[in-house]
């Protein structure tokens, strides 16, 4: 098992990518602290998994990373993995956009993401392997009509994650970015939709959408010993969306 007993937080975790993550860390032998602003749903997604603790919080809070990372270490006593996936798409027009919309993004995109990794640093330290994960988007790269604190927002999650892999590296600590393409969760795209799935799997070179464990086969590999030499990373998994951009 490639991440025995080591202790993962993982966000945004009911649903997605995030549970996807999170079955996935605990199939590898990882105590995880799956949270998610959805308590029951959290509860819900991982009913049964000894290995998985649910925590309802809103990551965004201004007391969340503090909560988070005492619950992380009340259910298994250590941290070695930081998650942060949590987010939130909100679009419409720069002209049209609401000044609390582009707040909401960014608090929980980027500032929740810097204040759990704060908060989580000390416990990395005396982590043998410590790792953070951050999850952006290709819309760190590029962008869409109505994208514009989106895209912001994912750009500056890869800004902050190189900046937390050239200060943590003393200290053994990795930190890397996942940039995901077009992934069926609903987020951005309304992919229940078949014509809207079709035309955005013809995007990929690889036709097809991209699925939660896609991502979450990618956050395994930096959580990892395998991904120990890797930090200061954005990991593209988009099916080669972005190759013609």
């Amino acid at each position: 098992m490639r991440l025995q007993d080591r202790g993962a937080i993982v966000t945004g975790a009911a649903s997605g990518i995030g549970k996807a993550a999170a079955e996935l860390f605990a199939s590898e032998g990882a105590k995880v602290l799956a949270v998610d602003l959805d308590a029951d749903k959290a509860a819900k997604a991982h009913e049964g998994n000894e290995r998985i603790t649910p925590l309802g919080q809103d990551v965004a809070a201004p007391d969340a990373a503090e909560k988070i990372i005492g619950a992380a270490l009340k259910a298994f006593g250590r941290i070695d993995i930081l998650m942060n996936n949590a987010g939130v798409a909100l679009g419409a027009p720069v002209e049209e956009f609401p000044d609390e919309y582009w707040d909401k993004t960014l608090a929980v995109n980027v500032t929740a993401h810097f204040k759990l990794a704060k908060a989580a640093i000390p416990h990395l330290k005396a982590s043998p392997a410590g790792r953070i994960i951050n999850v952006a988007s290709v819309m760190a790269d590029g962008t869409d009509y109505g994208l514009a604190a989106y895209s912001a927002s994912k750009a500056g999650v890869a800004g902050l994650t190189r900046n937390l892999a050239l200060e943590l590296g003393r200290y053994g600590i990795t930190a890397n970015y996942i940039l995901p393409g077009a992934i069926q969760t609903g987020m951005t795209v309304n992919f229940d939709d078949p014509k809207i799935a079709e035309i955005w799997a013809k995007k990929s070179p690889l036709k097809r959408l991209g699925q939660p464990i896609d991502i979450a086969r990618g956050a395994l590999f930096l959580a990892s010993d395998e991904g120990g030499f890797v930090t200061g990373h954005g990991l593209n998994v988009d099916g080669g969306l972005m190759l013609r951009v």
